[in-house]
């Protein structure tokens, strides 16, 4: 099962940067704005409650997808590409073994139990 949901990310994964690939961006802001979303984990400094709320935030794949809706309805490349970006991030650290957090501790993921 563990395989089969990775795969299923990875595809997401590739998906995003398929989107990506219609924007009208600069192939280098790809890898250049993957990581941003892990400026999330500064929450992890008050403690890990405030630090679980702002990375799950972060990334919930849900809001990727609103903010690239929004852009698409609006016509706006740099929200699609907020919103690719965020998705494409939340699927590759998956595929990582990465999840959402739980308040009590960084490592303690909703992936924990695959």
């Amino acid at each position: 099962m563990k395989t089969l949901l990775k795969s299923e990310e990875l595809i997401q994964f590739l998906a995003a940067i398929y989107l990506f690939s219609r924007l009208s961006f600069a192939w280098w802001w790809f890898p250049a704005l993957l990581l941003l979303p892990d400026i999330s984990m500064v929450g992890y400094l008050i403690n890990p409650a405030v630090g679980a709320v702002l990375y799950n935030i972060a990334h919930h794949k849900g809001l990727g997808i609103v903010i690239g809706l929004i852009g698409l309805a609006l016509s706006n490349q740099y929200l699609m590409l907020a919103g690719v970006i965020l998705f494409a991030h939340s699927s590759m650290d998956r595929v990582a073994g990465y999840g959402l957090k739980y308040a009590d501790s960084f490592k303690h993921t909703s992936l924990e139990t695959l």
